[in-house]
């Protein structure tokens, strides 16, 4: 029976318990929920796995942690079987005693929680003494009670008793409790003959032990006494092969036992009803915890070379220019008019991006100033010589500013097919940045994920197409994040090439954008391995584990931005399993889906567990505040290109309707078409309106407007030019 105020509380948060134990255990263990019936501790592993108490209130399953924290710090991880051949039972009762105590000793704020949670035990009689005179209990059992209950059941020892109590609770080391428990045993052992060889003494009518008076009548006894003995024998022996429940060996005979003294050993009743009563909170119906982790994938698979995307790309559209000349419907340059556009935007995006670079370098400079100290040079200052007999301030000065941080820009950009709309106002604020990172000379890396690269290849001259080998990204474990092989992340962008080079790959780009924005327009098509494809957005967080150390490293950067452009959220990915095939004799990894709230990831580099909860996109929110963890001076900026209907829903997906924020969000949404969420995943996620990013900022009317349409045109770009200024002045302020 489970007491009131379990039933009523909170709750329990296994991620808040996990803390705590790690905070006992002074060390960065990791803390596993599972379903088992006893925790256990792998000191190799330093792996604490506990069960789950889920009926267990606060305050019992605190009890039950440091319990346990107190087992993984003090009790030795050896065999201590072959040191003594006392009962298993016997030791756990005194080893319990040592390692509270120490435990206690260690965190005296714990002895509270010990008392109010055996308190909670002892009321629901998780030790079955309702219905039991503790006086008539072995030493064993009235030693475990007085150690854990102690304080709410009345105990009584006699001299010879409390000696060996003495001794358990001086146990300092394990080797004195092999002692006790030694002395423990020996005493109930001793007990327990005492009372069978009482319960053996015949007794006569009147109470008394009988005896012989003469050895005629001893004679009779003895051989009436083997009459019987044979007579029970016979009967013994015949109704144990007339029992149909007796054992039988491979032929079909009965077996018969020797008789065995069950009591052999004292039992400890209160430990095993103790147990027995634990057992019961655990729940054994839900789903288990399960925990995943982040496989180490091989970025030379997953990355499509910069060099290869834009070969692919220059083939496509020297392939199809080729076809429309020989066509005969017309003749020119097929990509005139995205070119043209291209260099307009240029043209045009020279504001914003001398926006940016202006913000970002005052930002760095008051940054460098406030660092700066002044120090001597040792050289004396010539204009100051006059003061020499009031002052010695008189030799020259210099300010020293530290050396300013090395920045890194990483972009991961949406390729998905639900992009289509919005993938020429995405590529237009990916090339703001683009301009504004090669103007102040930082380093940058742009890919695209995609699940279309690996699929095959075209050869263009002879008009056939080619399987991609699609090898797995890493070695397939048990519990690894499924990452699929067809992923891919495609390196649109690069710093390392030339400025000219960097020119025609935007170009590149930009024709892309232009045919999935026009997709029934426009006169050429995508080339086939840079279609757009599904969302791998998980498989690139995956990917950055691997990504962020490398470009950090090759560059000698000390802070790195890490920017996602995207329009929506991924699905969670499966997990592997192995699975037994029907001959049981064979396995195979198989994928399973995450269970929500039941699934957790862990980094056993970190020592961390973050626990997905039931929302969908929460999985992605888990990946990046591990990557958060794990690169804590890098930033991760999402970017979200919005439509009007997805910008509600997109909101409600952080900010429910009572949220405080939530009203300000919508508020700027309502007169800026755009807003900073900074309580998801990622540092901050801005929301963008694609139709005002389509608009131009420049104030340009006709010649004969009415004063109505210049004042409309006037009103409309200032409203863009207060966005774009608003959103990057947000970012140069992450940025710098």
């Amino acid at each position: 029976m489970i007491c009131s105020s379990i039933k009523n509380e909170m709750p329990v948060s296994h991620e808040i318990k996990s803390q705590l134990a790690k905070l006992l255990a002074t060390e960065d263990l990791m803390v596993e929920h599972k379903k088992v019936q006893t925790a256990c501790f792998n000191v190799h592993t330093r792996v604490l796995t506990l069960p789950l108490w889920e009926k267990a209130s606060n305050t019992v399953y605190d009890l039950l942690v440091g319990h346990e924290v107190g087992h993984a710090l003090f009790t030795p991880d050896e065999d201590w079987t072959n040191i003594t051949t006392v009962p298993k039972q016997f030791v756990n009762v005194v080893e319990d005693a040592r390692v509270e105590k120490l435990m206690k000793r260690k965190y005296m704020g714990l002895a509270k929680t010990f008392f109010n949670g055996y308190k909670e035990l002892n009321e629901d009689d998780f030790f079955c003494l309702e219905d039991e005179d503790v006086s008539s209990l072995n030493l064993a059992d009235r030693a475990n009670l007085y150690f854990k209950v102690g304080n709410f059941v009345t105990l009584n020892f006699t001299p010879e008793e409390k000696e060996i109590i003495d001794l358990i609770a001086a146990s300092e080391t394990f080797a004195d409790v092999l002692i006790a428990s030694e002395e423990l045993y020996k005493y109930c052992k001793d007990e327990q003959k005492k009372e069978e060889q009482e319960e053996k003494i015949p007794v006569n009518v009147n109470g008394s032990c009988s005896e012989s008076t003469s050895s005629d009548e001893g004679e009779s006894i003895e051989d009436s006494g083997e009459e019987s003995e044979q007579e029970l024998k016979g009967e013994s022996q015949d109704s144990q092969q007339n029992d149909p429940n007796q054992p039988k060996n491979a032929k079909g005979d009965q077996v018969t036992q020797s008789p065995s003294n069950k009591n052999e050993d004292p039992e400890i009743r209160t430990m095993e009803s103790l147990e027995d009563k634990l057992r019961e909170l655990i729940d054994n119906y839900g789903p288990e915890n399960v925990y995943v982790e982040i496989p180490e994938v091989n970025l030379d698979t997953i990355i499509a070379k910069n060099s290869d995307v834009h070969k692919e790309i220059t083939n496509s559209f020297t392939h199809q220019q080729k076809q429309y000349d020989q066509s005969g419907i017309s003749q020119g340059n097929l990509y005139n008019y995205p070119d043209t556009e291209f260099r307009k935007f240029k043209t045009s995006a020279q504001k914003e991006v001398n926006y940016l670079v202006k913000e970002f370098e005052c930002r760095k400079s008051a940054d460098a100033y406030a660092r700066a100290t002044t120090a001597r040079t040792g050289v004396l200052d010539t204009s100051r010589l006059h003061s020499y007999k009031y002052t010695e301030d008189i030799f020259k000065k210099v300010t020293v500013i530290p050396d300013g941080k090395n920045h890194g820009l990483i972009f991961i950009l949406d390729w998905s097919g639900s992009m289509q709309n919005v993938i020429l106002d995405t590529c237009k604020q990916l090339f703001n940045l683009i301009w504004f990172c090669k103007k102040v000379s930082i380093p940058f890396e742009v890919y695209a994920f995609t699940n279309e690269w690996r699929k095959c290849e075209y050869n263009y001259e002879t008009g056939q197409y080619t399987a991609v080998d699609r090898k797995s990204h890493y070695e397939v474990k048990e519990n690894l994040i499924h990452v699929f092989e067809g992923f891919s992340l495609m390196n649109l962008l690069t710093s390392k090439v030339s400025g000219s080079e960097l020119e025609k790959q935007m170009i590149n780009i930009w024709r892309i954008a232009i045919s999935q924005n026009n997709r029934y327009m426009c006169q050429y098509h995508t080339p086939n391995r840079l279609s757009l494809s599904g969302t791998p957005l998980n498989e690139s967080l995956i990917a950055l584990h691997q990504i962020l150390p490398k470009f950090q490293r090759e560059n000698k950067l000390q802070k790195v931005q890490c920017i996602v452009l995207t329009d929506g959220e991924a699905n969670p990915l499966p997990h592997h399993v192995e699975i037994t095939r029907m001959n049981k004799t064979e396995t195979y990894f198989g994928v399973r889906g995450i269970v929500p709230e039941k699934t957790l990831l862990r980094d056993r580099k970190l020592g961390t567990t973050y626990k997905i909860g039931r929302q969908y996109h929460q999985f992605t929110d888990v990946l990046l505040k591990n990557l958060k963890d794990k690169f804590p001076s890098v930033n991760f900026i999402g970017i979200r290109v919005l439509s009007s209907k997805d910008a509600s829903r997109f909101i409600q997906l952080h900010h429910n309707y009572h949220d405080k924020s939530y009203e300000k969000i919508q508020n700027d949404w309502k007169k800026l078409r755009s807003f900073t969420i900074t309580d998801s995943g990622y540092d901050a996620y801005f929301g963008l309106s694609s139709s005002i990013l389509s608009q131009e900022a420049e104030f340009d009317v006709k010649e004969d407007a009415t004063k109505a349409q210049i004042k409309s045109a006037f009103v409309k770009s200032l409203k863009t030019k207060k966005l774009n200024k608003k959103v990057l002045s947000e970012f140069i302020a992450l940025v710098a």
